[in-house]
């Protein structure tokens, strides 16, 4: 059940005030009590819900769509609450929920975690909490004690108690108290053993003085006693200083280092060959290899350094270390991840630039071999269209032009498909942003220029040749025959030896196998295209037959196309020499595709090891952390064993850097064989690395912390059950609340009056009487406790820190009064201190050093050379300025 005051009223009877509850305490609500809650507060609920004609079976449940809820306020109240809404949808259920807290709290209710979404959620402490709420207010009010109220009830069981003990008359909460006995006269009541009440006297001074017991020390402490006091605190002031300045010191460096890397990681200049790129590749592998990992480690050094300094000052009792601005251990995680940022997009943008320059190279070599065949078929062409030879022919000669002309405006549409290619691979070329795009630009803008004119020659002649065939009508049907079937094959040989010739380029086994394939299916057709050249090469032999035997004039040549038998032949032994150079070419290929699945399925094999093989040590790190197995010096052995392990891991990770390296030096960008990429597994390296270092620096920090502060075993494994038990995340970390529900399970009452915390006073029936009193649980003390346990306003708080603070809580530390004391006695008594006595008591060191940072005292007292050893104790524990 949840803890109230026991007054819940703060003068008039409407200001209802009921102090914050433990609800949030959800683990430490045992099951069986929770269960017996429910039972209750469902007796209760249907005790009144029965008045109106209904009940609820399941208490969290049933109150979820708010209907309910409303009546039950109605029925205990008697009072009209606003009209619900009907319908199913979850705002309609928050609006009811809200409508019946908006009532509560109209009665002064103060509730407190208390929303409408938990309750319509189904929250069962939640729920609980709220109903434990209107009992308090609308039941609780009602019980009275001999027709007396709650309050008055309290007054009359304070009469009963202190009525035999004389001058005391208690009759209100003020006035009746302020001698102190009637405090004196209900402890003496239930615990007689802690005060003699028949030596008390209506004094508030003694009675107050008589129950806070304290000790005090010796005033006349030997003056050896307080030397070796202020020498212990100046030697750990001291060495804390030295400490801060190291730090600096390597964050500076490492921000530094930061700084100046970034720039270069985010130059994006391109370069213009494959070799510079190549040469940027490998300044980024050095960068990797050999520059960053002992950055990387002066990152967790630095890390390891400022945890230490700051166990170091608290368990010395000195405040927190702030470095300077800009130079928080958060700043330097920032800086590095902006520099891990820039990394990942440099290594991109690199392999990006290798494979575009790839492609522009590709296609600039394609380019130059499509426009030098188209030149060599277009030169002379336009000499051949400009001719007037048709003007002085004989009319068999004019056929003859005519049909060659025309077999010349067949090849000239049959190369219409190679211009257009030229021109597409240009304009790509353009927009890859080719560094040599000028000339390829210039080049294609010719071929096109020529392309149009020779257009125009040749529709001028054409119009030429038909005006003049009408007085020309013999034609040698045999050469027409041959230039016609000559002209396509002639077409055909030379696209296959522009397709043997292309090069190409592929990235895996399928691809090359299809190249294959297609290659495979050309040479089926040779022989049909060996038979189609015998047919050309029989009419060419049909035509010089007719020749010999009829004489015919026809100067040697077959006038209907530049195309003969010796061209015929040598572009088919061409193509047949060009048909094993490929076969060859492809197989390379074909070589060099399964080497590189080969490097994949090697690469693959190791990292489909080491990836979960690094999750599970990062798993038995965290198990180990959190576990409670054997004295931290077990645990401390056994994370350096596993440190040990995961160091001796490092040859695999370098064999994998190895393999990773040839994937790159043989251009392969992608693994279907696994899903880690090697910055996937040096990333996962490097925070196993540092979490193991973190976890081994944070149990050599307990072990300081427990040999420093005698604290045991047991209490060790208590404080850590107790963090585990509220580590509800398992983060390794608790919440605000998380901690406070933690401190109050180890028994701290953590109220708005820290004088309570030096009282003497432990008994349960003596708190009862405090709680009675309106002591509650505030955010005050609490707030005080996490500047304590969280000086760096994270939101959370560590092992570490819980244990610093519980050790602090159970042992005697220095104080800035017991320093400020040990002075005062090598001072003699007096309010100040002089050099010479400093000099005489105090090492010559830490004289000097108390010299240099004392004050002069200004006091009415002073004298010449005084020195302020107050100020000066309280500034060593940060209490004010040195």
């Amino acid at each position: 059940m949840p803890t109230f005051d026991m007054d819940p009223y703060d003068g008039d009877e409407n200001n209802y005030m009921p102090q914050e509850d433990d609800w949030d305490r959800d683990m430490l609500l045992d099951p069986a009590w929770e269960k017996q809650q429910r039972k209750t507060f469902t007796a209760w609920c249907n005790s009144h819900l029965r008045k109106a004609g209904t009940q609820i079976e399941n208490i969290e449940e049933d109150f979820r769509d708010g209907l309910k809820l409303m009546l039950l306020l109605e029925v205990i109240s008697g009072e009209r609450l606003a009209k619900p809404e009907r319908g199913k949808m979850r705002v309609h259920k928050i609006s009811n929920v809200n409508k019946a807290l908006h009532y509560i709290t109209s009665k002064g209710v103060k509730l407190v975690s208390i929303g409408a979404e938990e309750i319509v959620d189904g929250n069962a402490k939640m729920t609980l909490g709220m109903i434990w709420t209107i009992i308090l207010r609308f039941a609780i009010q009602d019980i009275s004690v001999e027709e007396t109220s709650a309050k008055e009830g309290l007054l009359l069981w304070c009469q009963r108690k202190t009525a035999p003990y004389k001058n005391v008359n208690i009759q209100n909460f003020h006035i009746s108290w302020k001698d102190g006995l009637g405090f004196c006269a209900l402890i003496h009541r239930h615990r007689p053993e802690l005060i003699d009440y028949g030596k008390m006297t209506p004094d508030l001074y003694l009675c107050l003085s008589t129950l806070l017991f304290y000790h005090a020390f010796s005033g006349a402490q030997k003056a050896e006693t307080a030397a070796n006091r202020i020498c212990k605190v100046l030697a750990v002031n001291q060495e804390n200083e030295q400490l801060m300045e190291d730090y600096e010191k390597l964050a500076s460096d490492l921000l530094e280092w930061i700084r100046r890397t970034i720039p270069w990681l985010e130059n994006r200049a391109p370069e213009n060959t494959m070799q510079a790129m190549q040469q940027k590749l490998e300044d980024f592998r050095d960068y990797r290899r050999q520059h960053k990992p002992p950055k990387v480690q002066e990152k967790c050094q630095l890390e390891i350094n400022f945890n230490t300094l700051q166990t170091k000052l608290r368990l010395s009792n000195r405040p927190a270390f702030m470095p300077s601005e800009g130079k928080m251990v958060s700043d330097v995680s920032n800086a590095w991840g902006g520099l891990e940022g820039a990394e990942k997009g440099y290594e991109e943008w690199l392999l990006n630039e290798i494979r575009r320059l790839e492609r522009l190279d590709h296609l600039a070599e394609k380019f130059r071999q499509k426009a030098a065949i188209h030149e060599t078929w277009t030169e002379g062409k336009e000499v051949m269209l400009q001719a007037r030879d048709f003007e002085t022919a004989s009319l068999s000669e004019i056929k003859a032009l005519l049909k060659k002309h025309e077999a010349f405006e067949s090849d000239l549409a049959a190369h219409q498909d190679r211009v257009e290619q030229i021109a597409a691979i240009a304009q790509e070329l353009n927009e890859l942003d080719y560094y040599d795009s000028p000339s390829v630009n210039a080049r294609c803008q010719n071929i096109c220029d020529q392309w149009d004119a020779l257009g125009a020659l040749t529709q001028k002649r054409s119009e030429a040749l038909q005006r003049t065939e009408k007085l020309l009508e013999t034609i040698d049907q045999l050469y027409l025959e041959f230039a016609k079937r000559a002209a396509p094959f002639n077409n055909w040989m030379e696209g296959a030896m522009e397709d043997l010739q292309d090069t190409f380029i592929v990235h895996t086994i399928e691809e090359i196998q299809g190249l294959s394939t297609a290659h495979e299916q050309f040479k089926a057709t040779l022989p049909d295209a060996d038979k189609e050249r015998g047919a050309i090469l029989g009419i060419h032999n049909e035509i010089a037959k007719i020749v010999a035997t009829y004489h015919v004039n026809m100067a040697g040549t077959n006038p209907y196309t530049t195309i003969n038998p010796q061209d015929i032949n040598a572009k088919w032994d061409k193509v047949r020499q060009l048909v094993p150079q490929r076969d060859q070419a492809l197989i390379e290929e074909h070589a060099r595709q399964q080497n590189n699945e080969r490097l994949r399925r090697q690469f693959a094999n190791q990292a489909n090891v080491i990836g979960p093989w690094i999750q599970t040590k990062m798993e038995e790190i965290g198990r180990i952390s959190i576990e409670m197995h054997g004295t931290l010096e077990d645990q401390l052995t056994h994370l350096r064993q596993y440190e040990k392990n995961i160091v001796n891991y490092k040859p695999k990770i370098d064999q994998l850097e190895g393999d990773h390296q040839l994937i790159q030096e043989a251009l392969i960008f992608d693994n279907k064989h696994t899903n880690y990429t090697m910055e996937h597994i040096r990333v996962g390296w490097e925070q196993l690395l540092t979490t193991i270092a973190r976890t081994i620096n944070e149990i050599e920090n307990q072990i300081l912390t427990r040999d420093a502060k005698g604290i045991s075993q047991d209490q060790m494994n208590e404080f850590r059950a107790s963090f585990n038990h509220f580590d509800r995340d398992h983060s390794g970390t608790l919440g605000a609340e998380e901690f406070k529900a933690c401190l109050i399970s180890l028994g701290f009452d953590i109220a708005n009056d820290a004088q309570k915390k030096t009282g003497m006073m432990e008994a349960e029936d003596f708190k009862t009487c405090l709680i009675s009193l309106g002591y509650n649980m505030g955010e005050a003390e609490f707030s005080r406790i996490m500047s304590i346990v969280d000086p760096n306003r994270v939101g959370v708080v560590t092992f570490q820190a819980f244990i610093d603070f519980m050790s602090r809580e159970t042992a005697d530390t220095d104080t800035a009064d017991q320093v400020m004391a040990s002075f005062k006695v090598l001072a003699g008594d007096k309010n100040y201190i002089l050099a010479d006595e400093l000099r005489r008591e105090l090492p010559p060191d830490q004289a000097e050093y108390c010299i240099a940072r004392m004050a002069p005292y200004a006091g009415p007292d002073a004298i010449p050379g005084a020195l302020d050893y107050m100020s000066f104790s309280t500034a060593l524990y940060g209490e004010s300025d040195l």
